[in-house]
C-alpha cells in the first residue's frame, strides 16, 4: 500500500514538471531518485564520477533480474550542454518505461533486455541555462587556456544590453562579411561574394574584448565539452576539445563502464548529430581504408533499416543534414566501440510555411534563424527574439553596434510543453529497438545413438532477431566476446568428434549455422549457446 501511495504521489510529480520548465540538475536528481525508489526492482541509480563542478554523472540501470547478462542499449543524454532537450528524452524515457512497467509488454522487454540510461554527461555546462546570465555553454567546469596566453577564463562573455542572456552583436563595417536577409530584416545572413553581394556588418557574439588581444569571447568559463572529448578523430587544442582524448573524469567514467558492459550492443545518443532520420550511407573507400573512416557495408544497411524503423515511430520529417566533427559519442559508439551507433538531437524546428492569410510569401533565402521566427509567430511563441538595440562599444567607438537578435538555446530546444510528446515518441523507438536485437535459440535439436557408447548431438543455432549478433566492425575486434557454442560434458562424458567449444564472429540476422558431435558416455549432456550482445540459450539431452 506504501509503495502504490508513493508511485502515485511521483506520478502527480512528474505530471506537475510536464507544465512547468526544462529541470535543472537538483530537480533531475529528485526525478532520478524518484524513480528508483518507485520501482526499487527495476531500476538502480549509481554515481559514476563526480566532475570538477561538484555534480554527479549518474547511471541509471533499468532492467530485470541479473541485467549484466542481459543484451542491452546504452542511452545518453546531455553530451551537449545546451541541448536541455537531450536530457529530458533520457529521464522521459526512464519515466515512461517504468510507468509502463506493469504491462505485459514492458515485462517480457525487461525481461529480455537492459537500458543503461546516462541522463545528463554535461550538468556544469547545462546549468548555465537556468543561470542568472544565459548562454549556450557546452564546456565542463574545468578551467582552460582556450586563446594560449597563460591566463585563465580571462575573456568571457559581456551582456552588453543587461537583459541576462547573451545573443549576437552587428557592427556596421565596410569589411563586414554579413548582410540582411531579404524578406526577415532582423536577420543577418552571409553576402555572397561570388554572385556581386557585399557585406554590411560584422556579426559576433555579445561582449568585448576583456583582454585587449583583438578577439571576443574566446576565453570565458566553460571549459572542456564531452561530445568533443572522445577517442575518435578527437582533434586537440581546438576550443572545447581538451588536450587529449578523454582528458575528462565524465568522459573517462562513461568509457571505463562501457568498455567492461561487454552486453552493450547499441548506443543511442541525444544531441545535434543525426544518423537516425538519415542514415549514414556506405561509401567503399572509406570504408576501405586501413585507418577506417566509413561504416562497413552490411553496419550501413543495419543503420538504414533502423533509420526506417525511427522515422516511422517518430514522424520525423525535414531533419536538418549533420556531419560530425570528430570526437563525438556517435562516431566512438560505432569506429571504436564497435557497437550499433545512432545519435538524435530529437528535435528541430519545422520548415514554416507562408501564411497566405497575412501574405506571407516564401523565402528567398533559406536560413534558419528567419524560419523559426516565422515558424514560432505561427506558433504564438513570444519573447525569444531580442530586438536590436544600438550600444555604445569601447572596441568601435565610432562605429555602429548594436546588441540583439535569436536569443539563446531556442534554435535546439522546443518549447517545453512540446517535450512530453517528443519524450513520448521516443521512448517507443527505444523500446521498437529493443524488439530488433538479436536473439538466439536453439532448434532442431537431435540426439542419435551409434553404438559402443556413442551418440550423435546435433542442432542448430539460430538468430530471431532483426540485427547481427555484432557489427561487422566488431567482428574485427579482439576486445568483444565473440558467439560460443559449449558442451559441458560431465563425468565419463567425452567429446571424441567436433569441438568442444566454438567461437564465431557473429550470426547475422535471421541466420541460422549447424553443428554436430559425436560424444561417448551416457547420462544428461549440457550445450551452452549465446554471447553478451545477444543472450544465452541453455539446453540439455540425454545421451
Amino acid at each position: 500500500m506504501r509503495q502504490s501511495l508513493f508511485v502515485l504521489c511521483f506520478l502527480c510529480m512528474a505530471g506537475s514538471l510536464s507544465a512547468q520548465e526544462y529541470s535543472n540538475y537538483a530537480e533531475q536528481n529528485n526525478r532520478l531518485q524518484a524513480l528508483v525508489k518507485a520501482w526499487p526492482q527495476l531500476a538502480s541509480l549509481t554515481s559514476l564520477v563526480k566532475t570538477n563542478g561538484g555534480k554527479d554523472i549518474w547511471l541509471l540501470t533499468i532492467g530485470s533480474g541479473k541485467t549484466e547478462s542481459k543484451p542491452a542499449i546504452a542511452v545518453v543524454g546531455g553530451t551537449e550542454g545546451n541541448h536541455l532537450l537531450g536530457t529530458e528524452l533520457a529521464i522521459g524515457f526512464a519515466e515512461n518505461l517504468l510507468k509502463a512497467s506493469g504491462t505485459d509488454s514492458i515485462k517480457n522487454l525487461l525481461a529480455k533486455t537492459t537500458y543503461y540510461v546516462f541522463p545528463n554527461m554535461s550538468p556544469d555546462a547545462m546549468e548555465q541555462y537556468f543561470a542568472k546570465l544565459k548562454y549556450e555553454r557546452l564546456g565542463n567546469a574545468t578551467e582552460t587556456d582556450d586563446d594560449r596566453d597563460g591566463k585563465l577564463n580571462e575573456d568571457g562573455f559581456d551582456d552588453l544590453d543587461g537583459n541576462g542572456k547573451i545573443t549576437m552583436m552587428r557592427v556596421e563595417s565596410a569589411l563586414g562579411e554579413y548582410k540582411l536577409h531579404p524578406d526577415d530584416a532582423r536577420v543577418l545572413v552571409k553576402a555572397d561574394a561570388a554572385k556581386g553581394e557585399k557585406g554590411k556588418y560584422l556579426l559576433l557574439t555579445e561582449g568585448i574584448d576583456n583582454d585587449k588581444d583583438g578577439l571576443l569571447n574566446e576565453d570565458g568559463e566553460g571549459g572542456i565539452a564531452f561530445n568533443k572529448n572522445l577517442t575518435y578523430k578527437h582533434i586537440p587544442f581546438i576550443p572545447g576539445a581538451g588536450d587529449f582524448p578523454a582528458s575528462e573524469k565524465e568522459t573517462r567514467a562513461l568509457l571505463d563502464f562501457l568498455y567492461d558492459a561487454f552486453n552493450v550492443y547499441a548506443v543511442v545518443s541525444f544531441g545535434s548529430n543525426n544518423n537516425l532520420s538519415t542514415p549514414i550511407a556506405y561509401n567503399a573507400g572509406a570504408a576501405q581504408q586501413r585507418i577506417l573512416s566509413g561504416y562497413l557495408e552490411s553496419d550501413a544497411k543495419a543503420s538504414s533499416m533502423i533509420s526506417d524503423l525511427y522515422n516511422k515511430v517518430t514522424g520525423s520529417k525535414d531533419a536538418p543534414k549533420t556531419s560530425p566533427a570528430g570526437g563525438d559519442i556517435l562516431s566512438w559508439g560505432y569506429f571504436h566501440y564497435a557497437r550499433y551507433s545512432f545519435s538524435t538531437p530529437g528535435w528541430w524546428v519545422p520548415k514554416a510555411k507562408p501564411d497566405t492569410a497575412k501574405k506571407e510569401k516564401a523565402f528567398t533565402m533559406e536560413d534558419p534563424v528567419a524560419n523559426y521566427l516565422r515558424w514560432s509567430a505561427q506558433q504564438g511563441i513570444t519573447n525569444t527574439f531580442t530586438p536590436w538595440q544600438v550600444i555604445q562599444h569601447p572596441d568601435y567607438p565610432n562605429q555602429k553596434v548594436e546588441v540583439g537578435g535569436i536569443d539563446p538555446f531556442v534554435l535546439i530546444n522546443p518549447p517545453y510543453k512540446m517535450a512530453a510528446e517528443i519524450v513520448k515518441k521516443h521512448t517507443d523507438f527505444l523500446v521498437k529497438l529493443a524488439d530488433q536485437q538479436a536473439e538466439i535459440d536453439v532448434i532442431n535439436l537431435k540426439t542419435e545413438k551409434l553404438g559402443n557408447g556413442l551418440t550423435r548431438v546435433s542442432l542448430d543455432v539460430i538468430n530471431k532477431g532483426a540485427l547481427a549478433t555484432h557489427t561487422k566492425l566488431g567482428e574485427r575486434s579482439y576486445f568483444l566476446k565473440k558467439l560460443k557454442v559449449a558442451l559441458k560434458t560431465a563425468d565419463k562424458q567425452e567429446v571424441v568428434g567436433g569441438r568442444k567449444i566454438t567461437l564465431l564472429a557473429s550470426l547475422e540476422a535471421t541466420s541460422s549455422q549447424s553443428f554436430s558431435w559425436l560424444v561417448k558416455g551416457s547420462g544428461k549432456l549440457a550445450i551452452e549457446v549465446g554471447c553478451p550482445t545477444a543472450g544465452v540459450k541453455n539446453v540439455e539431452v540425454t545421451l
